[in-house]
């Protein structure tokens, strides 16, 4: 199955030699990458060694595609853990094969590439951030869209299950919406707040 669609895409393969960066945290991906061969580590560096380490993923798979489909950035960096073999297949290439796909696989595949850059997102929070970080980040990637004064977030699930997600205390989630309503970066109570000062929130989130 592999083999059939890199055959019918642009692609380029590039090596990478043990302990090399494949990619950055925060970067935007130069195209579509399948890991043909080899083992990639991820995680969060701290100058050229990953200083938390996620996991590991061998090929042949995909390697965050999510971020393509979602048009974001990296949100973990890669680092080749032995000789790896990546094809990277082109953004114009891949947008357009995602046009032709039926509503209904596009809307799954949109799906799944969004739940698991949740569960990226979150891995990363849990590791590098504080609790009032990993909040503002949250708030942000919740946030819909408001008018003038602002972005809305609306507490779908119980205090205590967001805190479960972001690996606090039920007790310092509420604390931490406190100490942002102090600071004028959010306004609301119980399940309707808004998000008043966007910019300040992605100051606290960081990178």
């Amino acid at each position: 199955m592999y083999i059939n669609v890199l055959d019918k895409l642009p692609h380029k393969i590039r090596h990478y030699t043990p302990g090399s960066v494949v990619f950055r945290r925060g970067g935007k991906p130069s195209g579509v990458m399948f890991l043909a061969s080899g083992r990639v580590a991820l995680g969060v560096l701290d100058a050229q060694e990953l200083s938390h380490h996620l996991g590991d993923v061998e090929g042949p798979i995909w390697l965050d595609a999510s971020a393509v489909v979602l048009h974001k950035h990296h949100v973990v960096d890669a680092v080749a853990q032995t000789p790896v073999a990546l094809h990277v297949i082109a953004l114009s290439a891949f947008k357009a094969m995602m046009a032709d796909m039926p509503e209904l696989m596009a809307s799954v595949l949109h799906d799944v590439a969004k739940a698991h850059r949740m569960q990226s997102e979150l891995a990363v929070s849990r590791l590098v951030k504080d609790a009032d970080a990993r909040c503002a980040e949250w708030l942000l990637n919740q946030a819909d869209p408001g008018g003038d004064d602002g972005m809305a977030v609306m507490l779908a699930q119980r205090k205590r299950l967001i805190a479960a997600q972001l690996g606090i205390a039920p007790e310092t989630f509420s604390r931490v919406l406190r100490h942002l309503r102090d600071q004028h970066l959010i306004s609301g109570t119980g399940r309707n707040l808004r998000l008043i000062d966007p910019a300040g929130l992605r100051q606290l989130a960081g990178p």
